[in-house]
């Protein structure tokens, strides 16, 4: 598939208010790595997703689909959406259609949630949000859908403290970043192993993005059908997808 090279002036060719498309995802090129970029907009049904109608953690794209098949709908795009434990429940702070099933955790910690400062992805009824975690806790930011991960990528404008330009740690990462109106939530993963200071300047210089959020790396997965393309893995914890109608979903040939 070509690589499509896509500026910050052409974020909005990935998506189209009021429905999705096969061109929701693309190819996204930048400092000689490649990634696969897909686009919310406000007014899209954007969701978080854990657990099913009984309590059980939907764990892959597929159930999460069936689920959604019931009332004729379907993913157009999906990723994990943030740390979990070994039975799939969150790390951080989640939150659901306004009921949370995990507090926010602000305290420093091991491994990369813990790599402060971190932060929370905010579905909004009318927007999206990248908040810092502390700034998250000294008030209420409205969101509806919520997910705690880190470390941040991006805080407004600046990369993470910690990231080292010349660090030898790789890996397949994924994230997401929001424009700074709040209009559009843009979704990336890694197509191969780069740093956490790539997958930052990903989001903050060939994206243009003011706030960016690390979701996870190693296990990262996608599902984009309109780009042929729904990656395999062991159960994951939440989850982040786009849902249209059946009739408008795009499957690429």
């Amino acid at each position: 598939m070509m690589i499509r090279h896509v500026v910050r002036a052409g974020l909005a060719s990935l998506w189209l208010a009021g429905g999705a498309t096969a061109d929701t995802c693309a190819k996204f090129a930048h400092d000689e790595q490649s990634y696969t970029v897909c686009t919310a907009a406000t007014g899209q049904d954007l969701r978080l997703f854990l657990n099913d109608a009984d309590g059980a953690a939907y764990g892959s794209f597929a159930r999460v689909d069936a689920a959604l098949g019931a009332s004729g709908q379907v993913l157009a795009f999906a990723m994990n959406a943030g740390m979990y434990h070994r039975d799939r429940s969150p790390v951080g702070l989640y939150q659901e259609r306004g009921e949370q099933a995990m507090r926010l955790i602000t305290s420093a910690g091991p491994g990369n949630f813990g790599l402060l400062p971190n932060g929370v992805f905010c579905i909004r009824d009318d927007g999206f949000a990248v908040v810092e975690t502390t700034d998250y806790a000294g008030g209420d930011p409205g969101c509806r859908d919520a997910s705690q991960s880190g470390p941040m990528l991006v805080i407004d404008g600046a990369l993470h403290p910690r990231f080292l330009e010349n660090s030898d740690s790789r890996y397949v990462r994924n994230g997401v970043g929001v424009s700074a109106d709040g209009t559009q939530a843009v979704f990336a993963i890694s197509d191969g192993p780069v740093t956490f200071h790539e997958f930052g300047r990903l989001f903050r210089d060939g994206l243009g993005l003011p706030q960016a959020l690390y979701f996870d790396g190693n296990i990262s997965r996608l599902h984009a059908p309109g780009i042929g393309r729904s990656d395999w893995g062991l159960p994951m914890g939440p989850i982040v997808g786009l849902v249209v109608d059946i009739d408008a979903a795009g499957v690429a040939d």
